[in-house]
Parts: C-alpha cells; structure tokens; sequence
C-alpha cells in the first residue's frame, strides 16, 4: 500500500517542543502509535517535508532514527521549508546508507514507482503575510517539479504529485506549478503545510481537473493517508 503525510516536526535532537501548540500535546506517540496501526513493513510514505526542527545534517540524527526504526514501512522524503537540515542529494545520500537508515529515500528531482504509482514532486513555494512573490524561488521550483514529473512519465503508471506547500490557498495559486501539474496531466495532488487555523482554508477537492488534498499531520490526526 501507498500512504503519505507531512510535517511530523520532530526535534528529538534539539529543543523545539511542539506540544506548545494547540492540538500538538504527546504527538510523538499518537504519531508513533496510528502510523504503525495502519502501516506495514512492506508499505511505502511519501513524507511531505517539515520533518525535523534540526538546523544541520548531523544534527537530524536522533530524528531520522525515529523516522527509520519506529514508523513501519519504507519512506520517502521531499523537502519542507523547515528542513535546514537538507543537503545536496549526494550528501543526503550518503548519510543515511552510512548511518543504515535503508528505509528513507529522497525524492529530489527524481520519481520512484511504487504501487503502480509514480510518484514526482517538489518543496514548491507560496506567498504568505502579504510577502512579494520571488522569481527565483518560484522558477526553480516549477523547474524541479517538472524535472521529477518528466521523470515520472519515463517510470509509467499514474503520476501523483507531493508539494510541501499548497500550490493553492484561499485567493492564492503558485501558476508556476499548477501550470506544471495541468500540462502533463497530473490528476491527483497531495500536500501540506498548513496548520491550526489556517487549515480550514485549505483546498480539499478538484481545481482544474486536479483533486488537491491537504495531509499535514494535525489535519489528518498523525495518522498516514493511503492513497492506493
């Protein structure tokens, strides 16, 4: 089965408790305890960023643990805004086959087929607080989502995108990217980011003949979506 959900932020390896937010009390072990009440070993997560509060790769240590040996199954991350951590695929890489970390693998510019699904997808980026829209940002990540689509494409079956931000909330649409998903054909979007408050104006539906779903941890009760 192919499952996914995003923003577990963790911070087993530093002090950044989340229980300080409302909807947040002892996540670390409602997370632990529905993630594996669903989830098998031979499962796949597709993780949609924000996984740690680690500031550098060596750092994200105890977190990745976490991650390796006490949620089921095989995962796959994409980059959250969060995610300082995050390096070039190369390092990311070899950190985690030097630690034995063999259930985590990174989408970064790349596909991977799992469950007759190829599974693309991006960062991705949206305005927020009245910021101006940055070119470079929002160019680059329309350039990565497509290099991962076109990878799907090469892989077969129906390509699914995963962003870490929602390519549309409320008034707001990242073009750069929905034009992307629209062109080659993607159908179905998973994504995340959004919590608290903000959820409620997160679309949950189709656009465009696109069905956007929002999966942030306390969106979905910390417990994995399946999605085939």
């Amino acid at each position: 089965m192919l499952y996914t959900i995003g923003d577990l932020h963790l911070s087993l390896g530093c002090d950044k408790p989340m229980d300080i937010f409302s909807g947040w009390s002892n996540h670390l072990e409602r997370l632990e305890a529905n993630w594996n009440s669903v989830v098998t070993d031979e499962d796949t997560v597709v993780l949609l960023g924000d996984h740690s509060w680690a500031l550098r790769l060596e750092d994200v240590y105890k977190d990745m643990e976490f991650i390796h040996s006490r949620l089921k199954g095989k995962k796959i991350l994409i980059k959250g805004n969060h995610d300082l951590w995050w390096s070039t695929m190369n390092k990311l890489n070899n950190y985690i086959q030097s630690n034995g970390f063999t259930s985590v693998q990174f989408l970064f510019n790349n596909a991977f087929m799992v469950e007759g699904v190829a599974i693309c997808g991006t960062r991705g980026w949206i305005r927020e607080n009245g910021e101006q829209p940055d070119m470079k940002v929002l160019n680059r990540e329309a350039g990565r989502l497509e290099a991962s689509v076109k990878e799907a494409m090469k892989l077969g079956g129906e390509p699914i995108a995963f962003i870490h931000y929602p390519p549309i909330y409320r008034a707001e649409e990242n073009v750069y990217l929905t034009d992307v998903l629209q062109r080659y054909g993607i159908k179905r979007c998973y994504y995340a980011h959004l919590h608290g408050g903000s959820i409620k104006g997160a679309l949950n539906g189709v656009n465009n003949g696109i069905e956007y779903r929002l999966v942030s941890a306390d969106s979905v009760d910390f417990t994995p979506v399946k999605i085939n």
